[in-house]
């Protein structure tokens, strides 16, 4: 069998991945017959060269390995036409061209799918995160709500309360003012009474007097009748007796003058004693009947003393309940006005929480949906390498194809050069983790 070679041409398969199969060419190759992906790290290490038996039989029956001499791969001193040799070396140019755009490629497809798992894990984070803020932001403001919301009704309780206590304080504050309205009538109208009976005692005072003067006056009169009476009973007596003398000398007829004398004394004095009898009984009724109207009097007065005594010490006592109730009165209003400001205070601090709450809340989402934006981002950048990666994919695949169609020879030779490892083992596990196509 008649083998033809040339110098170093080989497809991209044979030359990026050892082990598949590279059909040599002869020598009358048309330019640019070369895939994107050729000859990755070509020309680094000794080649060596595989000869697979073109006719059919079991797999591996008619596959050899075969050492060929380093000087068969050397160009062959043959009459070449030089623009073939131009355009040749315009195709190596092309493919290394090709080979570092193609490593350059999968230096960015490496980074950028480390930049997917770094967004995909950052993505799981953000979902952790989204539902762990989520299933405790609204625990905590309903926690907080509820409580603000006992305190808001213990408060209204104590305002309640309080309110009944102080309409309870005002009735008896206003029942307290009522009494106290009637007890200052009362002691009004009994001052009132108290200056008609000290009138009254004044007049049966100055009543007593004047009778006293009286009595003083017809004392003094009835001595003053006594005396008169008894200086004529005296000069009657010796005109009497004068008149008796004269008599017996001049008159001898027998008169009882002495029988005459003290009839008529006796006459006068029963007079004076009846009349000084009935003045002593008159004045004395009257006397007893001013004592008996002073004594009654002075009973009123010391009875309205005491009343008088009495409402002052009820109005005293009132007077210091008003003034506790009023103490009371402002306490319970200071109580509540206290009681309304904390109110007010705790309902503001509520507010404020509230409105902090609704901010953080509102911030959280907006900071979610800047990374849902961000994800969004990143999630077409991630499209559009996979559209691009699919293109390439596709490209590779068609080249491939195009230069498995155009192969022909009767004995597929696979050629392949020895890379380094890292560069000869990262395209198979590319290949194999199906990252390329």
């Amino acid at each position: 069998m008649s083998v033809h070679f040339s110098s170093q041409v080989f497809s991209s398969r044979s030359a990026a991945f050892p082990g598949r199969g590279a059909q040599m060419r002869p020598s009358s190759v048309r330019p640019g017959a070369f895939g994107s992906s050729s000859l990755y790290g070509l020309g680094t290490s000794r080649p060596r060269v595989a000869v697979r038996s073109a006719y059919p039989g079991p797999a591996g029956a008619g596959i050899r390995e075969v050492t060929i001499n380093q000087n068969l791969l050397a160009p062959l001193h043959v009459d070449i036409d030089p623009s073939i040799q131009q355009v040749r070396q315009e195709e190596r140019e092309q493919i290394k061209t090709l080979n570092d755009k193609f490593a350059s490629f999968i230096d960015k497809v490496r980074f950028l799918e480390q930049q997917n798992k770094l967004l995909e894990t950052k993505w799981a984070l953000l979902q952790e995160q989204k539902s762990a803020k989520s299933s405790c932001v609204p625990g905590i403001f309903e926690a907080q709500i509820a409580g603000l919301r006992k305190q808001l009704e213990g408060l209204q309780m104590d305002g309640g309360r309080l309110e009944v206590e102080l309409r309870g304080v005002q009735d008896l504050v206003e029942d307290f003012k009522n009494k106290y309205e009637d007890e200052i009538n009362r002691r009004t109208a009994a001052e009132n009474e108290f200056v008609v009976l000290k009138k009254d005692v004044d007049a049966a005072y100055m009543n007593k007097v004047e009778l006293e003067a009286k009595v003083d006056a017809l004392n003094d009169e009835i001595n003053f009748f006594k005396t008169l009476s008894e200086m004529e009973l005296t000069e009657l007596q010796s005109q009497i007796s004068d008149t008796s003398v004269v008599l017996s000398m001049d008159n001898n007829r027998s008169l009882d003058l002495d029988g005459i004398i003290a009839e008529v004394r006796a006459q006068y004095e029963d007079i004076a004693n009846r009349s000084r009898a009935e003045a002593e009984a008159w004045y004395q009724t009257k006397f007893e009947t001013l004592q008996a109207q002073a004594g009654k009097h002075g009973d009123d007065l010391r009875n309205t003393r005491n009343e008088i005594a009495e409402m002052s010490r009820a109005v005293q006592r009132l007077q210091a309940e008003i003034d506790n109730t009023k103490n009371q009165r402002a306490k319970l209003e200071a109580a509540i006005a206290e009681a309304e400001e904390r109110g007010e205070l705790a309902l503001k601090d509520a507010h404020a929480k509230q409105e902090e709450l609704e901010a953080a809340l509102q911030r959280a989402k907006q900071d979610m949906a800047g990374q849902l934006r961000k994800y969004q981002e990143l999630l077409n950048v991630k499209l559009a390498l996979d559209v691009e990666i699919a293109t390439y994919r596709k490209l590779l695949e068609g080249e491939e194809s195009r230069l498995a169609g155009d192969g022909v020879g009767a004995v597929n030779i696979s050629a392949a050069l020895e890379l380094p490892s890292s560069q000869a083992q990262w395209p198979r596990k590319a290949v194999q983790e199906g990252r390329l196509w």
